[in-house]
């Protein structure tokens, strides 16, 4: 089995089952925005993934940030790097958050509307793209890397966890509904997939410090709990939980970087 497919098969074991899904008040895939603010575009993160990204923009140039949420992957790449920013995400408030980043910071910026790769042709071709957080959202793996390929001049720079994001809330869901989630796919398979479409890619492994909580307590605990398809009800006992299992973050990251061919 190709690596491509193997996983596809992977990510569809993470569905959650009917029944519990059938109970959540909410949807339990939806980002909140306020999560995934840019607090500070001041300084650079000391990560692979923006010296990675730095490497190639030295005398300046043009960035796609592909899942771009609030502006994290690329905003703090800074005006003395980046001439354009285009950031693509599926969510209007993100999109408004990342204009808003990107104007305080003083880069020059366009967004694209919709789910990557249904919306590349609507994307410019730049510099460097990067795509920090997003493949394990995405089945149909294969497609969405070529088309990061396609889109850049020099580099594509992919930030994603070791493990499935969700992996921390395993013990959660083995506590409140007694349900067993799955270990895979990880990172290794995507270098796999990567490798798959014909190109060498460049792999960093690091360890990235806790973040902060963004918002209070009780937006946190909220977030935990629509994740978990549970109603505010539990808010209490999803708040005990998370004090006992600490962060809900993986914290071992991979980079990987390739040129195109």
């Amino acid at each position: 089995m190709r690596a491509a497919e193997q996983w596809a098969e992977a990510l569809a074991a993470w569905a959650i089952p009917d029944g519990i899904l059938a109970q959540a008040p909410v949807p339990p895939w939806v980002h909140p925005p306020e999560l995934f603010r840019l607090d500070d575009a001041g300084t650079m993160p000391a990560t692979p993934s923006f010296r990675l990204a730095a490497q190639v923009l030295r005398a300046g140039g043009t960035v796609l940030d592909v899942g771009c949420g609030g502006g994290r992957s690329s905003i703090p790449l800074g005006a003395s790097r980046v001439t354009h920013l285009t950031g693509v995400d599926e969510q209007a408030a993100m999109l408004e958050q990342f204009r808003t980043a990107a104007q305080a910071a003083g880069i020059p910026a366009d967004t694209v509307q919709g789910r990557w790769p249904d919306v590349a042709g609507e994307a410019p071709v730049a510099d460097v793209v990067v795509c920090h957080h997003v493949a394990y959202n995405v089945a149909a793996i294969e497609p969405f890397v070529r088309a990061l390929t396609e889109h850049a001049h020099r580099r594509v720079v992919v930030e994603l966890p070791e493990r499935h994001p969700t992996s921390p809330f395993n013990p959660l869901w083995q506590r409140l509904w007694g349900l067993e989630r799955p270990t895979e796919p990880t990172a290794a398979l995507f270098v796999a997939v990567v490798r798959e479409t014909g190109v060498v890619p460049v792999v960093e492994r690091w360890q990235r410090p806790p973040r902060r909580e963004t918002g209070d307590r009780d937006a946190y605990v909220a977030f935990a709990r629509t994740r978990l398809c549970l109603t505010p009800d539990r808010d209490a006992e999803v708040a005990a939980a998370l004090d006992e299992v600490g962060p809900l973050e993986s914290l071992s990251m991979v980079t990987v970087a390739w040129s195109p061919q």
